[in-house]
C-alpha cells in the first residue's frame, strides 16, 4: 500500500477530522481513508434519486442558455 503524508492542514479542519474519527471509533488515519473513499469512489444512484436531482435542477437552468437542438443532440447521443 502507498503512504501519503499531509502537511499544513488547517487547525479547524484537523479538529473536525479528529472529532469524526472519535465519533466513528476510528483512528484519524482510518477516518481520512474513509473520507477519501467516500469522495473518490463513484456512487450509483437509484433511478428515483437521479430523477429527483434532475427535477431539482430544472428551475435553475436558464432556458436561454440551452438551445433546443442541443437538448435533442444530448438525448440522442449514444442511441442507435
Amino acid at each position: 500500500m502507498a503512504t501519503l503524508t499531509l502537511k499544513n492542514i488547517p487547525d479547524d479542519l484537523y479538529e473536525r477530522l479528529r472529532q469524526r474519527a472519535a465519533a466513528h471509533r476510528r483512528s484519524i488515519n482510518g477516518e481520512m481513508i474513509h473520507c477519501l473513499e467516500q469522495a473518490l469512489q463513484p456512487r450509483r444512484l437509484a433511478p428515483e434519486e437521479r430523477i429527483q436531482r434532475i427535477r431539482a435542477l430544472r428551475p435553475v437552468i436558464d432556458p436561454q442558455t440551452v438551445a433546443h437542438d442541443d437538448l435533442i443532440a444530448a438525448i440522442d447521443d449514444g442511441r442507435p
